[in-house]
């Protein structure tokens, strides 16, 4: 597409991915993504905040090729969907400058072996005059990595967020109308990539409090030209206590862990909690990740494969710890064939999170009755503990 004006000097770059299903080789995209990029034309001089994705360097191509001029490249974050075609656009401007945080200057030297001679380094709060037109530079780091920072556009009072506030989203529309739609991706947006720093982007968004802001456009998704609205989502996401949720991640192999899950869902939402229920053989790990975010409780159902959790199980105790969510309890129930140590497992791939674990319920073979009297207990147990009863 061709560039698309925000203001009449900032103008949105960038490509739509409609095709693109995965990202690190690990998140699904079912409505693919976009690469933002954004040109800034002052009195006297331009700047071109972030890049593409390098599979989508001839849609920057084509939107720059009337663009005689850029004097600044503004490298927000070194991760190649955004700075991959930063080696092209210096070769294609001689003349322009990298302008980056301290710490993405290694970074941008060893991931894309850019010359240091073209990288000017910005301190937190310094300011670049683009003659009647000023930038001022917010180090942002993990989120999500050591070296991201934010850019506001003063006159404008646009603020270029990089990954914070983004969402995976190709779409034709530059604004973020359909609310609903924009809300859903961004929540699992933020749970895949930005939850497991929520102490740093609490920081972020007290300082963000001082500024007066009309536009965010982040470097993925549509822009917010209702600010108000992403930022209180994040504040929601990020400060508000976890809901009476219980995710519920399983597998089953020849259907004895599968009763037990059932009995599990119908006792818990009998005592009135809500379950989300995830069968790990067919799910999509976003959706997941994106139950974990209001989540008080994870319960992890596994059968036992050669003494341990089943591999599908182990890989979910790994995310969920990794994404390091609000959880407060957990526990595990599932089967076993003469042996084994899934519970243990299980903890101990989780113990970064400091949960309050209930006992296990493993049942050896077929559950009977006695063993499904287990299971209530165990829910009428947790039901307790998430209601502070």
């Amino acid at each position: 597409m061709n560039p698309r004006n925000l203001t009449e000097r900032v103008s949105l770059l960038g490509a739509q991915d409609f095709d693109r299903r995965s990202f690190d080789e690990l998140i699904p995209l079912p409505d693919g993504t976009s690469y933002n990029a954004y040109l800034v034309k002052g009195s006297e001089k331009t700047a071109l905040i972030d890049a593409v994705d390098p599979k989508k360097i001839g849609v920057l191509q084509w939107q720059l090729q009337g663009v005689e001029r850029i004097d600044y490249l503004v490298v927000q974050h070194v991760e190649q969907d955004h700075s991959g075609s930063v080696p092209w656009v210096l070769e294609r401007y001689p003349q322009v400058q990298v302008l980056c945080s301290p710490k993405a200057k290694s970074m941008l030297i060893d991931h894309l072996h850019i010359d240091p001679e073209r990288i000017k380094t910005v301190e937190d709060g310094e300011t670049i005059s683009l003659g009647d037109r000023t930038l001022e530079f917010l180090h942002a780091p993990w989120v999500h990595w050591p070296e991201t920072m934010l850019t506001y556009l003063q006159q404008e009072k646009i603020l270029f967020t990089c990954d914070l506030f983004g969402s995976h989203i190709a779409s034709t529309q530059v604004f973020a109308t359909d609310k609903g739609r924009v809300y859903d991706a961004a929540k699992r947006y933020y749970a895949e990539i930005m939850m497991p720093f929520r102490p740093m982007i609490t920081k972020h968004l007290k300082r963000l409090e001082s500024y007066e802001i009309e536009m965010i456009a982040p470097s993925h998704g549509q822009i917010y030209d209702e600010p108000g609205f992403i930022i209180d989502a994040y504040r929601h996401w990020v400060l508000d206590e976890p809901r009476n949720v219980v995710l519920l991640p399983y597998a089953s192999m020849h259907g004895s862990t599968q009763v037990m899950v059932d009995r599990l869902i119908t006792a818990l939402v009998d005592r009135g909690i809500e379950v989300a229920p995830f069968n790990l053989t067919v799910t999509d790990i976003g959706k997941l990740a994106e139950a974990l975010v209001e989540a008080k409780a994870v319960l992890f159902g596994t059968p036992t494969v050669l003494v341990g959790p089943h591999p599908s199980v182990v890989s979910a105790a790994y995310l969920i710890a990794a994404l390091r969510p609000k959880l407060k309890y957990a526990g595990v129930i599932g089967s076993y064939g003469w042996g084994g140590k899934a519970p243990e497992t299980i903890k101990s791939l989780t113990t970064s999170l400091k949960l309050e674990w209930l006992d296990p319920v493993m049942v050896k073979g077929l559950p009977r009755e006695e063993d499904l009297s287990r299971v209530d207990s165990l829910a009428e147990e947790l039901a307790r503990m998430m209601k502070g009863e």
